[in-house]
């Protein structure tokens, strides 16, 4: 498999991985307009390739620093698409991000993952993740 990191020109490219993660993303021109909105916030985004040249799984990350964690990267994004999954891209692309985290001097890579997802946590624990907190929300 291929890892790639993806610009302006080709976002697109993951639109189908991403809406299996993300299915209220309803177009591929929505999905690539709110992507490079977060770009000026420092999103990135990088794509595992099946060997047929396809986007299988995408990770979307920023560099962040905040008094509990210092600098690091944080995931906000990490989908397969089920027809890939089990295959390694989300270990890879894991892995990928470690190796971009220790490349800028991060002190780590957080990330946050919904309490169904026992397979993303199975995995998130085998690559070394740890669950230090529970994340809180409110709407409005």
């Amino acid at each position: 498999m291929t890892i790639s990191e993806l610009n302006d020109e080709n976002t697109a490219l993951a639109y189908d991985a991403m809406r299996a993660l993300r299915p209220h993303l309803t177009s591929e021109d929505a999905f690539v307009s709110a992507v490079r909105i977060q770009r000026k916030e420092g999103y990135r985004l990088v794509a595992s390739f099946d060997p047929d040249g396809r986007v299988a799984a995408v990770a979307g990350f920023r560099h962040m620093t905040n008094l509990y964690a210092g600098s690091h990267l944080y995931i906000d994004d990490l989908s397969t698409l089920p027809s890939a999954r089990k295959q390694g891209h989300a270990s890879a692309l894991l892995s990928w991000v470690d190796e971009e985290a220790r490349r800028l001097g991060c002190a780590g890579v957080h990330l946050d993952s919904g309490t169904p997802r026992h397979d993303a946590h199975r995995l998130y624990l085998s690559s070394g993740y740890v669950i230090p907190a529970l994340h809180f929300s409110k709407t409005f």
